[in-house]
């Protein structure tokens, strides 16, 4: 089975060796950083280079699922497509020149999937789960009990659109995270109280590269170390950094260990949401969890089988 996730920042190819009641097996992944959301025009369109570069990206992924042996290929996009102006001419621009149909998630089906990801990875054990993914475009929370959260939401926090909006202009550094910091911790008070009321979580569990990024950042285990470590982003550690990160440039920041370099932009204003989450929902620290939306999307589509 192979998975085509379109989002903000990456377009991801990952194609696994799956079958109902067993985890995916990874068996080939390939990333291409399309970053679509930066394509974007003044009209909230994107722009034909990005349409362009989106059509190639998916003309490559079918070629490369087929030499893998894929037997299917489920191809999603989600935020910078989501809230294109253009979202029906891009999916239709990408219909008619690869026969590829994107499904277009919405944001509380992405924070869904990603939850039941979670659920699976961590077990019944784990108890009340809420968990948090800080994409490119998109901040997605999901609270629950069960594979199916009774909480799920969708703010317009992500990394990559904070960074395009709130830093990189004129004003001093200092000047332009504290602003941010303001915006961001407005918009989470604003929506913490459906999750909050909800009841307390057992555990707190982060998703996303940006996540990862952070944790290894504040020391966490390196990827080599196999999925099964225990990494943990400790609110302290990461109070720590942020003013460092804050004013580190990109490239400085890229330097830093688990950060890639079409990422390294946007890990300030991550870190920033990063920070509000914890503080806001009162959590000492956050689990990473190596799974989030695309074996979510596996796993589902495995269920209905």
């Amino acid at each position: 089975m192979g998975v085509l996730d379109i989002g903000s920042n990456t377009g991801h190819l990952l194609v696994v060796d799956a079958h109902r009641g067993a985890a995916p097996l990874p068996a080939f992944s390939c990333k291409e950083p399309l970053r679509l959301a930066e394509h974007v025009d003044d009209e909230g369109a994107v722009d034909s280079s990005g349409v362009a570069a989106l059509v190639m990206f998916v003309r490559q992924a079918q070629a490369m699922a087929e030499d893998k042996g894929c037997e299917t290929v489920h191809a999603f996009a989600t935020s910078a497509v989501r809230h294109a102006s253009n979202a029906d001419a891009v999916l239709e621009t990408v219909r008619e020149q690869t026969g590829m149909d994107l499904e277009v998630l919405s944001g509380s089906d992405e924070a869904r999937l990603t939850f039941l990801a979670v659920r699976r990875w961590f077990g019944w054990s784990s108890g009340r789960l809420v968990v948090f993914d800080i994409g490119g475009g998109s901040l997605e929370i999901a609270a629950g009990d069960d594979e199916t959260p009774d909480v799920a939401q969708s703010l317009p926090l992500g990394a990559g659109r904070l960074t395009r909006q709130w830093l990189g202009g004129t004003e001093p550094a200092a000047q332009q995270i504290r602003a941010l910091r303001r915006y961001v911790r407005t918009e989470l008070a604003r929506n913490a109280g459906a999750v909050l009321r909800a009841g307390s979580a057992r555990h707190a569990v982060a998703t996303s590269k940006t996540f990862r990024s952070l944790a290894r950042i504040c020391g966490a285990a390196p990827s080599v170390d196999g999925p099964y470590v225990r990494r943990l982003l400790a609110r302290s550690d990461l109070a720590g950094r942020l003013p460092e990160l804050g004013s580190m440039s990109a490239g400085e920041i890229s330097r830093l260990p688990g950060v890639s370099s079409n990422r390294a932009h946007q890990i300030a204003a991550g870190a920033v949401v990063a920070d509000a989450l914890m503080d806001i929902f009162d959590l000492a620290e956050l689990e990473m969890c190596p799974w989030a939306l695309r074996e979510g999307v596996i796993l589902e589509r495995l269920d209905l089988m």
